[in-house]
């Protein structure tokens, strides 16, 4: 590899982690920093350099921009509405009782596919805290596992943002892609329950106190061990009543005179997200159908034939995630929520996607400038002189940024630019490459990751705890993910 053309690439990536890591600038300012290194180092002519960030930001966020607007809209009204708690309650009597950590990990993996993480993982820990008061033990496990839960289909998963990032840079179907996640967080999900299982019952002894009274409330003076110990939490409410996840109406509005107090049913709660998610593979399915008995596959000249016309327009993403949202508004929430407020509730996943729109374009940006530079293929002439699988390097990219700067989002993204131009030339399948790329940012969550505060703070983790915890159970599911990439690449390869 032409060493001005290497050095051009290491000093981008160094570019975007220093700055993350020691300046007051964010990851979108990083990104475009970045790419005028790159441009510059690599001899491109300077109006070429802005000319090939804007053209690479302005197609990444055509393809993949609205869609993740939508997106965050669903997991709003899902959160305030109640629905993500119907389903979690749905789960647990699904899975049974003794297997609340299957129950836990498979809710997180459910609920963060279209809510944040973070919010998604405030808004379900208190069912974890009230299972472990009931049994009166386990909530370390509980808390492992709801979280890795959630963090599975948040790397893994569209419309997760992310990962919908990632397949605009490299070019994935979506609905390809939807499918992957969902195999990959199946198949590495018994890593989460059986590392929270294992784990968790070590470090609970670690638990700080204040978070294990508020869990496992006080006990009254007098009362017997065991069964005749009287628990309470921090609000004197009891066990029983500390188990409810109703919503609170106030939050919906003012209701009418007389109102039952609004509840959402568990299928009722799961359409504005399997409709759209249905929709989208049914239009992966309908194309490849189509195409194999055009006798295109892989020829790029597809055109929908008239039956398949129909199911491409409801499956494209937009049209998919659009019905999501009417979905949402029109079946989760009650008729008396006020016009004003759902607008508001809008207007704030808005604001929490809008970095995130930022840093995808930014990072479609960098990747155009790879391209053009001639970067990305001078890489991926290296790349082929050497025994390395080819899947392996956007894995290793987004490991690195990874463990260098904490965002999981940033890494995928930043794995993805720079392998984009890898793709066509050396003959990755863009799946396998988008799947690389999530499944290498899933490692060793620590403390430069606001996921990594959020999870054991709630879990009252400090210290060795806490990185036994929380960062040892990302970096096993991450390595889960290596020998699944390897069956990825030879299916798909």
């Amino acid at each position: 590899m032409d060493i001005q053309l290497l050095l051009a690439l290491v000093l981008g990536i160094a570019t975007i982690i220093v700055l993350v890591l020691k300046t007051r600038l964010d990851a979108f300012v990083a990104l475009l920093i970045a790419a005028l290194v790159t441009g510059i180092v690599a001899g491109q002519a300077p109006l070429d350099i802005v000319s090939s960030i804007t053209t690479g930001f302005g197609n990444t966020l055509a393809s993949i921009g609205i869609v993740i607007g939508l997106g965050v809209g669903i997991g709003k009204i899902l959160e305030v509405s109640g629905a993500a708690n119907s389903l979690a309650m749905a789960f647990l009597k699904l899975f049974g009782k003794g297997r609340e950590p299957w129950a836990l990990g498979s809710v997180g993996a459910l609920v963060s596919i279209p809510v944040f993480c973070d919010s998604g993982y405030v808004i379900m820990n208190p069912l974890a805290r009230s299972i472990a008061r009931v049994k009166r033990a386990g909530y370390i496990t509980l808390a492992l596992a709801l979280g890795c839960g959630m963090t599975l289909t948040h790397h893994l998963v569209p419309p997760t943002p992310g990962p919908l990032a990632v397949a605009g840079i490299l070019g994935a179907d979506l609905g390809a892609l939807i499918l992957a996640g969902l195999v990959f967080t199946v198949l590495l999900l018994p890593i989460v329950v059986v590392y929270a299982k294992w784990m968790g019952p070590k470090i609970e002894p670690s638990m700080n106190e204040s978070v294990r009274e508020a869990v496992y409330g006080t006990v009254h003076a007098g009362a017997g061990h065991r069964g005749g110990t009287a628990l309470t939490d921090h609000d004197g409410g009891t066990e029983e009543d500390a188990s409810s996840m109703d919503i609170d109406n106030a939050t919906l509005g003012t209701p009418p005179a007389g109102a039952k107090p609004h509840r959402v049913g568990a299928f009722v709660a799961s359409l504005p997200l399997l409709v759209p998610l249905l929709l989208i593979i049914l239009n992966t399915v309908s194309g490849a159908i189509d195409q194999n008995n055009q006798g295109v596959v892989g020829t790029g000249e597809y055109t929908p034939s008239s039956w398949a016309v129909p199911l491409a327009f409801i499956g494209n993403p937009v049209v998919a995630l659009v019905i999501g949202v009417i979905l949402a508004v029109y079946v989760l929430l009650p008729r008396w929520t006020p016009r004003a407020r759902v607008q508001g509730w809008f207007a704030e996943a808005a604001a929490s996607a809008g970095l995130i729109l930022l840093i995808t374009g930014a990072g479609g940006a960098l990747g155009q400038v790879l391209r053009s530079s001639g970067v990305g293929d001078a890489l991926a002439e290296a790349i082929a002189g050497t025994p390395l699988p080819a899947f392996l390097v956007p894995f290793l990219i987004a490991t690195l940024v990874r463990v260098a700067q904490g965002s999981g989002t940033v890494a995928m993204i930043t794995a993805a630019s720079v392998t984009a131009p890898l793709v066509v030339s050396l003959g990755i399948d863009p799946i396998v490459a988008a799947m690389a790329c999530t499944a290498g940012s899933m490692v060793f969550s620590y403390f430069n990751d606001s996921y990594f505060w959020v999870v054991t703070r709630f879990a009252g983790l400090d210290g060795v705890a806490a990185l036994k915890g929380w960062s040892g159970i990302t970096t096993a599911v991450w390595a889960g993910s290596i020998p699944l990439l390897f069956v990825a690449n030879a299916v798909l390869g």
